[in-house]
């Protein structure tokens, strides 16, 4: 996922241990590791051999701040320290492999501009990155124990782990961070998934990527249509606010969409292309993966808003994770993807929705029907009106109650 947690770019220059007792060269090893990773399919790879990271302090005055909202795994005391030093996660670290591996396709589906179709943001519509990158990983694992001649004590994150990714890339030279905070590769954007190997075996450390190309555009500033990007702080920082970012709305937010955001999400269902898809290195740098798995599902490739919104409403909680058992998906659960369904219905406003959001408004999840009743009222035609009024007699839930009030202009 595209995910939302907050970087700085400050390099750490305290000291870091060395593995003296490696009795190879960590320089040839290196630049074979690195070659290696080529070799089985990912894009790009470097070594970061400080523990320490120089974001700790920045990362825990955005979380005093709330900018991360719900995400309270972030703001953990010990997911902090652990963050701060990654042996604190690893005790035997000595050097970690960063990786990434490209996801875009050039997609002549992305129906954007239609209003009546879904948007899935483009890492979601193939199979989950997490299983993927970590079998390469792994591939690469067994590759550097069989090059070495020993068993290497390592762990592999793909998204999983208290680790600051992006900084950990972005010392390895994978790239700068730009002012929408994803990490831009100078030669292939931002269209990219990060996995980072630990190691209890020392190599030689990449250098950094020192630069930022970003300039003075603001593309992605002016066009997140939730304000959700702050730009550059004062110690050049690229700043989110989460609880604004549709990515975040869409997908970590369990309860209900703030009402100011909903008209602003559009028909984007989970997770939110858009600083990516305006940045001028994606526009001229992004090439397509050659990774099979990234493809997108035909169910996922810009289905109907209605069409995938009675798929959904028909299926239990558990049918859900069976549908998506093997795609992002799977994360909001069924209430939150029929939630931001709901809101993209709503958003199209057609008389052709209503029927799909009179069967929501009866859904087991308040969460479900309180968007419905949003979204019926946006179309405010006389036939959602009259779903509203019947609805109200019947419904119990407080909350819900509140939002067909608020619907039908009480």
């Amino acid at each position: 996922m595209s995910d939302v947690s907050p970087l700085y770019r400050q390099r750490s220059t305290r000291p870091y241990l060395r593995d003296v007792d490696f009795d190879g060269d960590p320089t040839r090893l290196t630049n074979a590791l690195l070659g290696r990773a080529k070799e089985i399919g990912l894009d790009a790879a470097g070594v970061v051999v400080d523990p320490l990271s120089g974001h700790a302090d920045f990362l825990r005055v955005w979380i005093a701040e709330r900018r991360h909202g719900q995400m309270g795994y972030l703001a953990r005391p010990d997911a902090l320290d652990r963050r701060a030093d990654l042996r604190e996660t690893f005790p035997a670290f000595r050097s970690a492999v960063v990786v990434a591996q490209g996801y875009h396709r050039d997609d002549p589906s992305d129906r954007s501009d239609d209003a009546r179709r879904a948007v899935i943001a483009r890492y979601a519509r193939g199979d989950d990155y997490h299983a993927v990158l970590a079998r390469r990983m792994e591939e690469l694992h067994g590759w550097l124990e069989g090059r070495v001649g020993r068993t290497i004590e390592a762990r592999v994150y793909v998204d999983t782990g208290p680790l600051l990714e992006r900084e950990l890339a972005h010392r390895a030279g994978l790239g700068w961070f730009g002012k929408n905070t994803m990490l831009l590769h100078p030669e292939r954007g931002s269209y990219f998934f990060l996995g980072v190997l630990l190691l209890d075996l020392a190599l030689e450390p990449t250098a950094s990527f020192e630069t930022d190309h970003c300039g003075s555009c603001r593309a992605c500033l002016d066009a997140c249509p939730t304000d959700a990007l702050l730009g550059y702080d004062a110690d050049g920082a690229p700043v989110m606010d989460a609880r604004r970012c549709i990515s975040y709305l869409t997908i970590e937010l369990k309860g209900p969409i703030p009402r100011q955001h909903r008209s602003a999400m559009g028909n984007r269902v989970f997770g939110c292309d858009i600083c990516q898809e305006v940045c001028p290195w994606n526009q001229k740098f992004a090439r397509p993966t050659n990774e099979p798995r990234y493809a997108p599902r035909a169910d996922l490739d810009g289905p109907g808003l209605v069409e995938l919104a009675e798929r959904v409403l028909e299926m239990s909680e558990k049918g859900y994770q069976r549908a998506f058992a093997d795609s992002p998906l799977s994360r909001p659960r069924r209430r939150g993807l029929l939630r931001n369904l709901c809101v993209g219905l709503g958003n199209w406003g057609s008389e052709k929705a209503v029927d799909v959001l009179r069967h929501a408004l009866s859904d087991d999840q308040p969460l479900v029907r309180g968007h419905a009743a949003w979204a019926l009222g946006r179309i405010g035609s006389e036939r959602a009106r009259g779903a509203l009024d019947a609805r109200r007699l019947v419904e119990e839930d407080a909350w819900v109650r509140e939002e067909i009030s608020s619907a039908l202009g009480g």
